[in-house]
């Protein structure tokens, strides 16, 4: 009787942690975001907070633009020119760090997240 016992708790672990497995790989796309904030400064001083934004797409900033970026995220982003997320120009901001336009260069219009 104790061998079949063990062969059940064996088969039941092994049979919870397949499940486990497949629960986490299922979720683990759904609703990700770069936990914490962007803040920017607008040309007219305005302050502007997006808070967790998902790790995928292009993110627009105000139409306007913005002269200064704070990454608070968990993760890095990459600052665009373009509204589109496309085009020369791209500003690098890793995680924790903020970065300020030179004076004679166009404002960031938008950010993807690298992931």
């Amino acid at each position: 009787m104790p061998v079949i016992d063990n062969r059940r708790r064996r088969l039941g672990a092994a049979a919870g942690t397949a499940l486990l497995t497949l629960t986490l790989a299922g979720c683990s796309g759904l609703g990700r975001t770069a936990v914490g904030p962007v803040t920017y400064t607008t040309e007219r001083k305005a302050v502007i907070q997006v808070n967790s934004p998902s790790v995928r797409g292009c993110h627009p900033l105000a139409p306007a633009g913005a002269k200064e970026v704070e990454n608070g995220t968990l993760i890095d982003i990459i600052l665009y020119r373009t509204r589109d997320c496309t085009g020369p120009g791209t500003t690098y901001l890793a995680t924790r760090l903020t970065d300020q336009k030179a004076p004679d260069s166009l404002p960031w219009r938008s950010f993807t997240t690298v992931h």
